[in-house]
């Protein structure tokens, strides 16, 4: 069957069980969805849900009801029938109308009261004005890159139709090999923390599972794109699993090099990426780095995401299917499930995971349908790898934040300004409430402020006691001690006051506002530099973290390398990591449904990874596999 004769057959089965007063005008392929444009649309929206059910059974494809053009209320009427039906609680900031899709995107304060219980404003909406809303959530905290993302999505709304539809006759095209075959391919971040990338290649396909890089203080690593295994000509997609630069980093790069195929990955991820992509470029021309990519490459990298929520499945290529899961590690981290053929294979890679409850986030999911093999991080593999009790994580962080602070010196802890930096505002803010630390000033710098308002606007992928708070307009990361600044000029009086809390970027000391006051702050005794996350080797953190007292740090004035003696305390708290321990990853693998036949094992130094690796086969007499970068193996 040719790939015209696929798309036919699902537009006449469309045709075959549709009634025709619903009057079909087009059939359209937009990505992974299958698009029904309607000339009578609430046959099909209010009447004929039972039938869109019957040719998603039938098809087994995601399809979406639009009103034809012709049909919908223009676009004045429209927003005043919004106002209208939409109650003022929900406090809408803004209304955008899509002529391309018939989609309005709705913003609001509370999205609650534009969807309605069990969803009834919304109806109300379709049935009064035949537009299909969209409705986004007003962050509390204002959020340039929300407004930025959003506002490049209006701007390429043409552009963006061209693409799904491109992508959509990939999608749903015939399988032309039938050999039932699937391999991976280590391009990076095997045996080794940092520039994570796996291609999985199928008959059929080719697939890219994260794209980063491995961060340095003087020349960042990239991941072995130069291998003949790897030919971006014939990418069909790419999933991100977080927004963190050593698992997303070198994205932009791809569609420097002439990638124009889909980006899968979660809404938040999405927003995030572009923060840490504008940071990335900023911090590198101040350092005088060089990035292997502009603007232009990271806005068409976000242009090309297609976004999807926690269990959602969709069809990314003939013969893969896609499903996220919740993975615990930052805001919308995912596990990604490939379900490779019709049941010929599925893996499970967990990207960076955490698999217990913390203040920000749910554990990872672990219950799948099916799994054959599971590729899993290491990070923490080592046999000394155990963390404390969160209780007692948080009480050693207290008690040395108070220390400092009695002997009148100052705090700096270097944060990921994603994950980390909003676990540890919330720890902060809970100990001020519970007279816990006195109440003194805590300095937020780098992007962190901007990372928060983007934790703001996606609530529901935060606990839920969390994401009540926030509902409830009782945000803890808007709480009165946290002071931000913007400007670099201030961290010299920052540094002559009195005893205080800063946390900067970047975590591990590569770069970013915590040098200035590192250099600042290292030569007094009093102050403490407190490490709450992972130090990948090689980086400066890691090298003061195993004893380095004299680093060479740039003066402003004058430009030149001076030699600074690190005189300052020097903590490590590992329990506030985000990636799972020893026992965690143990546990994730007793518990995951159901069991798999392999284990790879990457994002992981070398003598971890082999420790975990003989404690798996010992435990669980498990085919485990331990790859080296640029490795292939064959799974099926």
């Amino acid at each position: 069957m040719s790939t015209d004769d696929v798309l036919v057959m699902i537009r006449e089965t469309i045709l075959r069980n549709v009634p025709p007063d619903a009057g079909i005008t087009r059939i359209e392929f937009e990505g992974p969805r299958i698009v029904i444009y309607s000339s009578n649309p609430l046959v099909l929206i209010e009447e004929g849900e039972d039938i869109i059910k019957n040719i998603v059974k039938i098809l087994k494809k995601r399809i979406i009801v639009r009103a034809d053009p012709e049909v919908r209320m223009n676009e004045e009427e429209a927003k005043k029938m919004i106002y209208k039906i939409v109650p003022p609680e929900a406090e809408i900031t803004g209304i955008f109308f899509d002529h391309n899709t018939g989609v309005v995107e709705i913003e609001a304060k509370k999205p609650g009261y534009v969807i309605g219980k069990e969803g009834q404003t919304l109806r109300q909406i379709i049935k009064a004005t035949l537009w299909r809303p969209h409705v986004v959530r007003t962050p509390p905290l204002r959020s340039r890159t929300v407004e930025q993302v959003r506002k490049l999505f209006r701007s390429k709304s043409e552009e963006r139709v061209k693409f799904l539809r491109e992508v959509g006759r990939r999608i749903h095209r015939s399988i032309i090999f039938k050999e039932g075959r699937v391999r991976i391919v280590a391009l990076g971040g095997f045996q080794e923390v940092g520039r994570s990338a796996i291609l999985v290649q199928t008959a059929e396909s080719n697939v890219l599972l994260d794209i980063g890089i491995k961060p340095s203080t003087l020349t960042d690593e990239y991941p072995y794109l130069d291998l003949n295994d790897f030919d971006i000509d014939n990418l069909d997609a790419v999933i991100i699993s977080h927004a963190h630069l050593d698992h997303c980093g070198f994205l932009p790069f791809l569609f420097k090099y002439g990638y124009k195929g889909p980006v899968y990955t979660t809404e938040p991820t999405m927003h995030l990426m572009k923060l840490l992509f504008d940071d990335y470029l900023e911090v590198g021309a101040k350092e005088g780095k060089v990035v292997p990519f502009d603007k232009r490459h990271v806005a068409e990298a976000i242009s090309h995401v297609i976004t999807l929520k926690y269990g959602e499945v969709t069809d990314i290529t003939p013969d893969i299917r896609l499903t996220l899961h919740d993975a615990g590690h930052i805001l919308g981290s995912a596990i990604v499930h490939l379900h490779i053929g019709r049941g010929l294979y599925n893996i499970v890679y967990t990207g960076d995971f955490k698999f217990e409850r913390t203040r920000l986030l749910n554990a990872a999911d672990y219950k799948f349908p099916r799994v054959e093999a599971l590729i899993m991080e290491s990070t923490y593999g080592g046999s000394n790898d155990i963390m404390p009790p969160r209780h007692e994580t948080e009480k050693q962080f207290i008690e040395i934040i108070n220390n400092t602070l009695k002997r009148r010196g100052k705090v700096l802890i270097p944060v990921l300004a994603i994950g980390r930096a909003q676990e540890i505002m919330m720890v902060l803010n809970e100990a001020i409430k519970n007279k816990q630390i006195p109440e003194v000033t805590i300095y937020i710098e780098g992007m962190i402020e901007e990372a928060t308002a983007i934790h703001t606007a996606f609530p529901e992928y935060l606990t839920p006691s969390l994401k009540e708070r926030i509902y409830r307009d009782e945000n803890p990361f808007m709480s009165e001690e946290f002071v931000i600044l913007n400007s670099a000029s201030r961290r010299e009086e920052v540094v002559e006051t009195g005893p205080c809390i800063i946390m900067a970027t970047s975590g591990m000391l590569t770069g970013g506002p915590v040098m200035d006051y590192l250099r600042l702050l290292a030569p007094d005794e009093r102050n403490s530099l407190i490490f709450v996350s992972y130090q990948i080797e090689g980086t400066l953190g890691s090298r003061i973290l195993h004893g380095l007292r004299e680093v060479m740090l740039p003066d402003p004035m004058s430009g030149k390398m001076r030699l600074i003696k690190i005189e300052m305390q020097v903590h490590s708290i590992q329990g506030f990591s985000g990636h799972s321990d020893r026992k965690q990853l143990i546990s994730y693998l007793h518990r995951i449904t159901p069991k798999p036949e392999k284990v790879i094992l990457c994002h992981g130094e070398r003598s971890k990874i082999q420790e975990l690796a003989g404690y798996i086969r010992r435990r669980f007499n498990l085919d485990v596999i331990t790859m080296s970068n640029m490795d292939a193996v064959r799974l099926k």
